[in-house]
């Protein structure tokens, strides 16, 4: 299951870019859902960041809850949770790493401390975090993720 790579189809990551944009200087947050045991990020799920803040994304209880009710019901798990961080490199806190409560996702950070909402780069990074233990995997932006 870990292949040490997470491979993502441009408009899925186009679009978690676009949401960390959009929300900076507030930390942006969500998934991509994927069918259960696929590793494949297909169904983008922005979410609120309840938190409001430029340092720290908690998902909405009643959100998260209805997430995982919907996931459940399509056969699906979250495959990539992704957030933001406004002023720091994309290398998740000591909070994050506490937090990081789904083994077999992906954990994607998305810096826009350098162009905020403006037009730029963003540092775009992934990462296991199992048990405590932060792995950095390769990302492949892909036109569009291979059929099965």
């Amino acid at each position: 299951m870990t292949s040490g790579r997470l491979t993502i189809a441009q408009a899925t990551y186009d679009e978690i870019v676009a949401h960390a944009k959009r929300d900076h200087p507030v930390e942006a947050c969500g998934v991509v859902a994927g069918p259960e045991g696929s590793d494949r990020p297909e169904r983008f799920v922005e979410m609120v960041n309840a938190a409001g803040s430029p340092t720290f994304y908690e998902f909405d209880s009643t959100d998260l809850f209805a997430l995982y009710r919907e996931m459940d019901d399509r056969d699906e798990e979250p495959i990539v949770i992704y957030h933001s961080h406004t002023a720091t490199e994309a290398y998740p806190s000591v909070t994050d790493i506490r937090l990081a409560s789904e083994p077999g996702a992906h954990y994607v950070l998305v810096s826009t401390r350098q162009h905020g909402n403006n037009d730029g780069p963003v540092e775009f990074r992934s990462y296991r975090i199992v048990d405590g233990v932060v792995t950095e995997e390769e990302v492949d932006v892909v036109p569009a993720l291979p059929a099965d």
